[in-house]
């Protein structure tokens, strides 16, 4: 037996023990990482694939290289379709269990073709041994269950390449390394097929085991250098991209190493090309998120996308390599658009009254401080009232009644008030207004105002018209001195000013006329 025989003899059992040791060491490592039961199976019927045409090779007689064919055929099949489901997996996608069960049929239709083969000549339509060789090789013609099995095996591995090409451009570093590796791996096959079929190979000899073999030494170097199952893109598809909240990776100098979709909504100039760039050449025209950014610190942050706008939580997390020095940076952005509006809307329910849509006594008393806080040097009012003998109407007309006469009331009070007014249900029938920068003669026209609206606009209920009048009572001062002594005094103060209008004769409005030490108060 020729040198060159033993030379490539030592070459496929030395890939059938590659195989075999890959195939033993995901077993006992990665098992139930994505892709690697299907990379164990296609390793271990690879070496089984290996071994068995050593043994071929090893024959003298036709019959004995026939019978390890048909052994070899036992496994051969199956691989290519191992390494298909293999990618599927290792990208994050499933195929449906019906069409993986079909897939099937195609290498269980090759195995009894070729073992029934002497039956049909389907498969190799003539099998001999070559006469111009030094040792014996098969001579084969082959038959059409052949070309189909071939076409399989090569869509096979297209289809694995181009899965994988499709998520390279999206990938961080480590994980384009992965994927060329595989992509490698999986072309050497169709290499070595084209050779051999086309008669290129050394004595005809099959290179299929020892390119299968090649493939995998690409596979093991993703594997042991790159920890290829580890940290499948999987990871990065289905949870990184699924993720609702954006996410930017960014390395020591800044510059973007990666991002999912989410993101995009935020920074909207984020493109794949974005990749390697500073991310500060994105935020040029957008300060704020770059200051921020630029700090490092966690924060919210708020923009309107489209009309609307969105509020973002942003955190900052430390990515270190395995000698604890960091090497970039997660930025992550978590919406919080619903908290904010849940926060403002359980705010609102706290503050506002539920019948009239005012503020309650409470928020108004703190909305008034902060909003008399602001003045300096300027006048601000206050103006209490209540609804004449609104017992009268509880009494008459029922409860009910007496609810929609309160309503009704507060929309006639809120028509003349400005913006910046405030106004806030004090209890029962009772409300208050402040009016900040507003002097004493002004306040009184608002308030005398509002009087003479709600006696002249009466409320229809049932065919019913009930008309009612309402007390005033206005205090004022010019802001100086502590806001919450400011609020307390002029409430005080109205609230005096609204008992000498009842005892004037109701629907009227009164002004308090007693000084105190903080404010210049004008009487009527």
């Amino acid at each position: 037996m020729l040198e060159e025989l033993w030379g490539y003899l030592l070459c496929i059992i030395l890939a059938g023990v590659l195989s075999l040791f890959l195939s033993v060491y995901v077993r006992l490592k990665l098992t139930g990482v994505p892709g690697a039961r299907y990379f164990m199976y296609a390793t271990l019927l690879s070496a089984f694939f290996t071994f068995a045409y050593t043994f071929e090779l090893f024959s003298s007689t036709l019959g004995q290289i026939k019978f390890w064919l048909r052994i070899e055929y036992l496994a051969m099949p199956f691989i290519p379709l191992l390494m298909l489901f293999m990618c599927f997996e290792y990208v994050g996608q499933k195929l449906n269990q019906r069409l993986s069960l079909m897939l099937y049929v195609i290498p269980v239709i090759t195995v009894f073709l070729v073992n029934t083969n002497d039956l049909h000549h389907l498969y190799y339509s003539s099998v001999a041994l070559r006469s111009d060789t030094p040792f014996p090789i098969l001579a084969l013609e082959y038959g059409p269950g052949f070309y189909v099995h071939a076409l399989f095996v090569f869509m096979c591995l297209m289809i694995s390449v181009v899965i994988l090409l499709m998520h390279i451009k999206k990938s961080l570093f480590k994980f384009r390394m992965q994927i060329l590796l595989m992509v490698a791996g999986l072309i050497m096959p169709i290499i070595a097929n084209h050779f051999y079929l086309n008669g290129m190979s050394p004595y005809g000899i099959d290179l299929g085991p020892v390119s299968m073999s090649l493939s995998f030494l690409f596979h093991g170097a993703a594997l042991f250098w790159f920890q290829m199952f580890n940290v499948a893109p999987i990871a990065r598809e289905t949870v990184f991209e699924s993720m609702h909240e954006g996410v930017i990776v960014i390395n020591q100098q800044k510059a973007i190493v990666d991002y999912n979709l989410s993101v995009v909504k935020v920074i909207p100039t984020l493109t794949s090309d974005a990749i390697g760039r500073p991310i500060f050449d994105l935020l040029n025209r957008n300060q704020v998120l770059s200051e921020i950014i630029h700090r490092g610190q966690e924060c919210d942050y708020d923009m309107y996308i489209g009309k609307d706008m969105h509020y973002f939580h942003i955190r900052f997390s430390p990515v270190h390599n395995k000698n604890h020095l960091q090497i970039g940076q997660i930025i992550t952005f978590v919406d919080i658009t619903e908290r904010v509006h849940l926060q403002e809307r359980l705010q609102e329910l706290a503050s506002i009254d539920g019948l009239t849509q005012v503020f309650n006594r409470m928020y108004f008393k703190k909305t008034a401080e902060e909003k008399i806080e602001q003045l300096t040097d300027k006048h601000v009012s206050l103006i209490m009232f209540d609804i004449d003998h609104f017992k009268s109407v509880n009494d008459c007309y029922g409860h009910e009644a007496g609810d929609m006469v309160l309503t009704h009331v507060v929309e006639v009070a809120k028509n003349s008030l400005r913006k910046e007014d405030i106004m806030g249900r004090y209890g029962g029938e009772e409300f208050i207004i402040c009016l900040p920068d507003t002097p004493i003669q002004e306040a009184y026209e608002v308030a005398n105002g509002i009087r003479e609206n709600i006696a002249a606009n009466p409320i229809v209920i049932d065919n019913i018209e009930i008309t009612v009048t309402s007390s005033f009572g206005l205090s004022h001062a010019y802001r100086v001195g502590d806001n919450q002594n400011t609020l307390q005094t002029l409430t005080r103060q109205a609230d005096q000013a609204l008992y000498e209008a009842k005892r004037a004769g109701r629907n009227c409005v009164q002004v308090l006329t007693v000084p105190t030490p903080t404010f210049a108060v004008v009487g009527e």
